[in-house]
């Protein structure tokens, strides 16, 4: 179907008239798996190269696109992934790469320029960095520029889209900035606090990858994209806090934090991994706010208009929250959303998400097993271990909470969205997965959750446990619960899955 964010952008054709073949690179990466359904859902015909092609295994379009297994360091591989392509995606970077990631970036972008030339390639759409060329750019910036003159001057027509801090789960910068956020209630900061920033949304940046495709071949350069808000890096963990329902956070600008000891910090306080952190930090001295807006007569803006920082933020973190545990779980969700992480973002990206997993195999059938899993709770119970539950519900009344005590509507069966203690029924697909969502009072999102499958004559029963923390009080939270975990969850799955005593006393 049609994608909501394109729909109204033209289609380009191909020299046999068919819609244009193209070609994504890094499609293993964190806007190529996005571009490549967004090339789809708008019609064209898409080829992906990857190194590592297995990884792309776990995406819905898979059985959709050609795959090319290939080393862009290698002319042969490149041949073989250019041929026939009209548009050519290059999405490459070596940010990763322990030492001289610059000659790596120049080596793989005059490459692939001279291959996409040699091969009658129509044209190439390159997403680079946002930078003012008037100062000293950092090491990470300037090789983005210089990928960009490379491929600008290798004879195929070449549209260079800059953009700044991309807002969307998976972005290496939208997660330092959120982890940054999240943890640190009172944060020491270096001075590149202050610099100005333009950031985008993914969807918009989407948006502007697909509607490059269709530009005339005339049409070649460098152009800046990005948001319709302008903040220093302090307003955006400003506005990300608030964004978040965290609390205002206090933040002191010191001069004696240096690039070194700040990536250290960063790696430090965040999943980003030092090196990738290193090189993110020591582009933060740059502005990156766009030149002009030149990029919007060309690619008109979406009827709705580009994505506001605090929209773009929220839409980000609802689908954190709900896609890692791989269900629908929102009302607010936007199914479909480019913010949506995939299976192939980094291990880094979309957050914090504690499990608990227990596994149990019953002799039981599916069905026997299933009865116990939905008459959890109310006065049945939850395990031999009821009193630590009691224990919470009890904390959880003086505090505010619903406690316990709105029990069960019925002892033996439940409805779909229906209270059950200070849990709500999310989702109920008998005789195989109950979710339930906590509604007690805590700093973060939690849900417990049962599936039953045939193994055998038998059962085989997981039980898992989700925590999303909320600010650093959601962290502590965690690891204060944690010595429970092991007294009351091997009990309750063991209560489901072998009939054990579970009856309040």
């Amino acid at each position: 179907m049609p994608s909501e964010i394109t729909s109204d952008l033209p289609l380009r054709r191909g020299k046999d008239g068919l819609p244009a073949l193209c070609l994504v690179t890094g499609a293993t990466g964190y806007i190529g798996g996005r571009l490549v359904r967004e090339l789809l859902a708008h019609g064209y015909r898409v080829r992906v190269m990857a190194r590592h092609a297995e990884r792309l295994r776990f995406h819905p379009w898979i059985d959709k696109v050609e795959v090319v297994d290939g080393d862009a360091t290698n002319r042969d591989d490149l041949t073989r992934a250019v041929a026939g392509v009209d548009i050519a995606y290059y999405l490459l970077h070596a940010l990763m790469s322990p030492q001289n990631f610059e000659d790596e970036e120049r080596l793989v972008a005059t490459l692939f320029g001279e291959e996409c030339f040699a091969a009658g390639v129509s044209r190439i759409v390159y997403l680079g960095g946002m930078a003012d060329s008037d100062s000293t750019l950092s090491p990470h910036l300037q090789s983005r520029a210089d990928t960009g003159d490379i491929l600008q001057n290798c004879g195929v027509p070449t549209i260079e889209l800059r953009a700044g801090v991309v807002i969307g789960s998976g972005s290496a910068s939208f997660e330092m900035l959120r982890y940054l956020t999240e943890r640190l209630p009172i944060m020491t900061v270096p001075k590149w606090v202050n610099s100005r920033i333009q950031p985008i949304a993914v969807r918009d940046v989407l948006r502007y990858l697909v509607g490059a495709a269709s530009l005339p071949d005339s049409i070649s350069g460098d152009y800046d994209i990005g948001g319709p808000d302008v903040f220093t890096y302090r307003e955006m963990m400003e506005h990300y806090a608030a964004a978040a329902g965290l609390r205002p956070r206090i933040i002191i600008p010191v001069p004696v934090l240096t690039p070194r000891l700040s990536s250290g910090w960063v790696g430090l306080v965040t999943p980003v991994p030092y090196t990738l952190a290193r090189r993110l930090v020591a582009s933060l001295k740059n502005e990156v706010v766009a030149r002009n807006d030149d990029i919007r007569r060309l690619i008109p803006d979406p009827p709705a208009g580009l994505t506001k920082f605090d929209r773009a933020v929220s839409l980000a973190l609802t689908k954190i929250k709900d896609a890692h545990v791989d269900t629908r779980w929102s009302d607010a969700s936007l199914p479909g959303s480019p913010s949506e992480p995939l299976p192939t973002d980094p291990d880094w990206a979309g957050g914090t998400l504690y499990k608990d997993v227990r596994v149990v195999h019953s002799t039981d059938s599916v069905d026997e097993v299933w009865k116990r899993v939905e008459s959890i709770g109310g006065d049945n119970g939850y395990s031999t271990a009821s009193w630590a539950w009691e224990a919470r519900g009890l904390l959880d009344r003086l505090v505010g909470g619903p406690g316990l005590r709105r029990g069960r509507r019925d002892p033996n069966h439940l409805v779909e969205g229906e209270a059950l203690d200070f849990w709500r029924v999310e989702s109920l697909r008998p005789p195989n997965v109950l979710r339930l969502r906590a509604e007690m009072r805590n700093p973060g999102l939690a849900w417990l959750e049962f599936t039953v499958e045939a193994e055998g004559t038998g059962a085989k029963v997981t039980q898992r446990a989700f925590f999303a923390p909320r600010g650093l009080a959601g962290h502590v939270y965690w690891w204060l619960v944690w010595p429970m975990h092991g007294l009351v969850f091997p009990s309750m799955v063991n209560s489901v899955a072998r009939g054990r005593k579970n009856k309040r006393s």
